[in-house]
């Protein structure tokens, strides 16, 4: 466990530094946010959700495998909140996170070695592939869930389901391709939880959440080891002498 506590720890460190400025802006806002409303066991478990989730989020951007623990943590929090707004699809898409993302990645010892080395890119096949499979989620979820429960926004609901699932299958494969999955997301979910907002079926934190993980998946393609050459070899060059301590320490 100590080993384990220390990974973590070390996993939130060495990010660039634009990842840890949106965190802190993201915080700021959501803080504003909770204290600028009634605060009620939903608004904090909001608050609590967003703050772990844009750590996530960063944590992928920085190619640090620490994701997986802060993902579990913040899907239970977006859980109850997609069901108190009634965007059914929305837990759908925490549970699908947490079974295809953060449990294998808590799982999976190869996952969290030197991740920034495994990056790799989609090849013809595997784009037809995802915006296929993309398209019949969208499909599927979205007349399900309108059929079968009261969801009062099942198309918009499906397309947010559809894009952010797909993007965390790709993400576990470790494409690179994932944030313009990423960025399409993050646009779909500012769509879902405004017009949530508006409907009087969730607070305005989900919005504002919804908005910095565009900006993350935006700064990814500049600043990201998924994209950038020189930044992937830092990390590669910081992941590879940290488990050579380890080793020394053994």
């Amino acid at each position: 466990m100590k080993h384990y506590i220390q990974f973590l720890s070390h996993q939130l460190k060495g990010w660039p530094q634009q990842n840890y400025y949106l965190f802190f802006f993201s915080l700021g806002c959501q803080v504003m946010t909770l204290v600028g409303q009634q605060i009620t066991l939903l608004t904090v478990l909001t608050f609590i959700g967003t703050t772990l989730g844009v750590l996530c989020v960063l944590a992928i951007n920085a190619a640090k495998s620490v994701n997986g623990f802060l993902g579990v943590l913040s899907a239970i929090c977006f859980i109850i909140t997609g069901y108190a707004a009634k965007n059914y699809l929305s837990i759908f898409e925490q549970v699908a996170y947490v079974a295809t993302l953060d449990i294998p990645v808590l799982l999976s010892a190869s996952w969290n070695v030197n991740m920034a080395s495994k990056i790799r890119k989609f090849t013809g096949r595997t784009w037809v592939i995802a915006l296929v499979s993309t398209a019949a989620i969208y499909l599927v979820s979205g007349w399900g869930i309108g059929t079968f429960t009261d969801d009062p926004r099942p198309w918009v609901d499906a397309i947010s389901f559809a894009i952010s699932l797909t993007a965390g299958v790709i993400c576990f494969l470790r494409f690179n391709n994932q944030y313009v999955w990423w960025i399409a997301s993050g646009l779909a979910q500012m769509v879902l939880w405004f017009i949530s907002f508006r409907q009087g079926s969730a607070t305005l934190a989900m919005f504002i959440n919804s908005s910095v993980y565009l900006i993350n998946d935006v700064l990814a393609f500049t600043i990201s080891p998924w994209y950038n050459e020189k930044e992937r070899q830092r990390v590669i060059k910081q992941e590879t002498a940290y488990a050579a301590s380890l080793e020394s320490n053994n």
